[in-house]
């Protein structure tokens, strides 16, 4: 088992040359490279940190890690591992620790078509300099993805083999972020070799999935930054000195201090996802801060959706057994070992990419309680007899997919909490492509196509992603973007120039990328924060070393 890397909030300085705000692939990245260019580096990650062998491996376990927030209810800790944000439009689901989404994701890492960064929303000179190339190549060679070995083996492979042949494809084995032999990682941390549990969406509980917690975070801690959980930062203002003030919730349960504190910086990074930095943006906005007109807008849902497919006449294994497992000699694979890529060069809206998935093992018992078309439950006697590896859920496929939609969704803060609009949604013409191609990949192995078990509740009809995209999207000057091509904020303020911006200032991670990837973002958003940092490092004349 890993050391741990936070420290108590006690500890907490009152000022560092550089406080990054989020844990995920973007505040890795910056921290990592900011401490071993030699700056002190504080890092505020709003939930707990999570060793192996800690993530929830019961439903009961799984249940106290889930926070829940709509517009008029919440429920769950604050920092409990799983953020579901329920909106009128859209929910969005993503990870609440230290290590941000790579804790929970499954690990998918794919590179967009060209045809995505050749779109003229992006700043021009992010295909001018070359250095999105090498973000892209030093973000592989720390996460390391690499093909399941035995993908083609894996049983839910072989049912996407077959579903596949109604669509005229063939599946492939994607690069995913997973150790699949035991191996020292670049941060000197040992790495068991997967065991093909499962669980990788719930979090892996074998140390094999090279997630931010077991490479940059570690990274920058063995070079001197200091790391701190549960502490929520609320908003960011600009001192008089020029320094950056970062204003923090306690949510360590300290009751004897003040639970709200401060810290101030030379240097802040915002990356505290899509909805923590758009939503500190827009709170400081409030407060003073000039940013630009287009703060909140371009949210993507990233042509996202997670479906199933109930009551195959073939074996699918798409049901995770846990670590230690809870089905002795059984093995899964990890959560995604096979994709189906359905192209179009004449459009790149009509594109397609389509994982299998698995359901992580703390999730099973509730399965036959969650599939209740027509106020039956499908085959829930059998199961809870036999069990969700030998009944019907046998059979269970398990899909997400990805694709391309508008970016048409807006973030504003209202009552102090963000609210997500994007009225007609689910009318997005990407969702019914995504029902006909996976309702005929199901159909093809003598399923039924079921897009959300959860429909008839609180759930709703709306869509919903895991991989929420924009809302502080970059642009060429601060009447088109949020932040330049460097990852800069743009200075708002009346009589600034167009590209003037506020000095320290950066966001980096989802919240930049202004429109859909059609993939997975995890290395798009890596690759976007290690060329940040080569830019941060010329501009500073600080070395970026790989």
């Amino acid at each position: 088992m890993s050391a741990r890397l936070a420290s108590s909030l006690a500890a907490l300085k009152s000022h560092y040359d550089v406080v990054v705000v989020g844990s995920g692939y973007g505040g890795g990245i910056a921290a990592a490279r900011l401490a071993r260019a030699g700056k002190s580096v504080c890092v505020l990650e709003r939930g707990r940190e999570f060793l192996a062998g800690e993530f929830p491996g019961r439903f009961p376990d799984l249940r106290r890690e889930m926070q829940v927030e709509a517009r008029s209810w919440s429920s769950g800790s604050p920092s409990a591992l799983y953020d579901v944000r329920m909106g009128d439009d859209v929910h969005v689901l993503v990870g609440c620790g230290l290590g941000g989404g790579s804790l929970v994701n499954a690990g998918v890492t794919l590179r967009p078509d060209p045809r995505v960064f050749a779109d003229p929303i992006w700043p021009g000179q992010l295909a001018q300099d070359g250095l999105l190339d090498e973000g892209y190549a030093r973000a592989r060679r720390w996460l390391r993805p690499a093909r399941d070995p035995r993908a083609q083996e894996r049983t839910k492979y072989k049912a996407l083999q077959r579903s596949s042949a109604a669509l005229g494809v063939s599946p492939i084995a994607p690069e995913v972020a997973v150790s699949f032999e035991a191996t020292i990682n670049p941060a000197g941390i040992a790495q068991a070799a997967c065991t093909g549990c499962g669980d990788c969406c719930g979090g892996c509980n074998v140390g094999a999935k090279n997630t931010v917690a077991l490479t940059y975070l570690p990274e920058a801690r063995r070079n001197g930054a200091e790391i701190f959980t549960q502490a929520k930062v609320r908003h960011i203002a600009k001192s008089a000195d020029g320094s950056w003030q970062v204003t923090l919730r306690r949510l360590d349960d300290q009751k004897s201090v003040t639970s709200e504190i401060a810290v101030t910086a030379d240097i802040v990074v915002l990356a505290a996802g899509t909805l923590g930095s758009t939503e500190i943006l827009l709170r400081s906005r409030e407060r003073g801060l000039a940013l630009s007109d287009r703060i909140g807008q371009r949210f993507s849902a990233n042509g996202d959706i997670i479906a199933f497919g109930y009551g195959a006449k073939i074996p699918v294994g798409s049901v995770g057994v846990g670590h230690p497992s809870k089905v002795p000699d059984s093995e899964i694979g990890a959560a995604v070992s096979g994709q189906i890529e359905l192209r179009d060069a004449d459009d790149l809206a009509n594109e397609l990419t389509i994982q299998e998935g698995v359901v992580p093992s703390a999730l099973a018992p509730m399965l036959p309680v969650l599939f209740v078309p027509n106020g039956r439950l499908l085959g829930a006697l059998h199961s809870l007899v036999a069990g969700v590896y030998k009944g019907p859920f046998a059979g269970l496929q398990t899909y997400f997919a990805v694709s391309h939609d508008t970016a048409d969704g807006r973030f504003t803060l209202q009552n102090d909490k963000l609210v997500l609009s994007w009225p007609g949604a689910k009318d997005q013409p990407v969702y019914a492509r995504l029902d006909q191609a996976l309702s005929k990949l199901v159909t093809a192995v003598g399923g039924s196509y079921v897009r959300n078990p959860l429909a008839g509740t609180v759930m709703g009809h709306q869509p919903a992603t895991a991989h929420p995209l924009g809302g502080a999207g970059m642009g060429e000057t601060c009447d088109s973007g949020v932040v330049d091509h460097k990852c800069r904020v743009f200075d708002g303020s009346a009589g600034a120039g167009p590209d003037a911006v506020h000095e320290g200032l950066y966001v980096i991670d989802g919240s930049i990328i202004p429109r859909s990837l059609g993939c997975n973002p995890l290395l798009t958003i890596s690759a976007l924060a290690e060329r940040a940092m080569l830019h941060f490092g010329r501009d500073h004349g600080l070395p970026m070393v790989d």
